[in-house]
């Protein structure tokens, strides 16, 4: 019982959701990702995708890049070693459990 609880207490609740789970999913496997590639890929309105990159933002989580594309703006986004970290832990917790349950049966 006392795994399960470490296992627990290994989830980052800044990746409970789907977006943000979502978010720290694309951002591993890409060096950079705009704005509209995450607005489409994941389906989400442009206030709910900023206010879930704005908490990962805060959490040091993620980097954002403001700069032009000929004349129009664009903003991309980058996970950071500690992003990457703790998102790696939470994907290693998740899977601990899920091993865990398996195991039980």
């Amino acid at each position: 019982m006392e795994d399960v609880k470490t296992y627990l207490e290994r989830i980052n609740k800044a990746f409970e959701s789907r977006a943000r789970l979502g978010i720290m999913a694309i951002l591993v496997m890409e060096e950079h990702v705009d704005f509209g590639y995450l607005k489409e890929a994941l389906q989400l309105t442009d206030g709910n995708l900023g206010s879930h990159l704005r908490a990962l933002e805060e959490a040091s989580y993620l980097q954002v890049e403001k700069r032009f594309v000929g004349r129009r703006p664009n903003t991309r986004y980058k996970a950071t070693p500690a992003g990457k970290a703790a998102f790696q832990q939470h994907l290693d917790a998740l899977e601990n459990l899920i091993l865990k349950s398996r195991n039980a049966e």
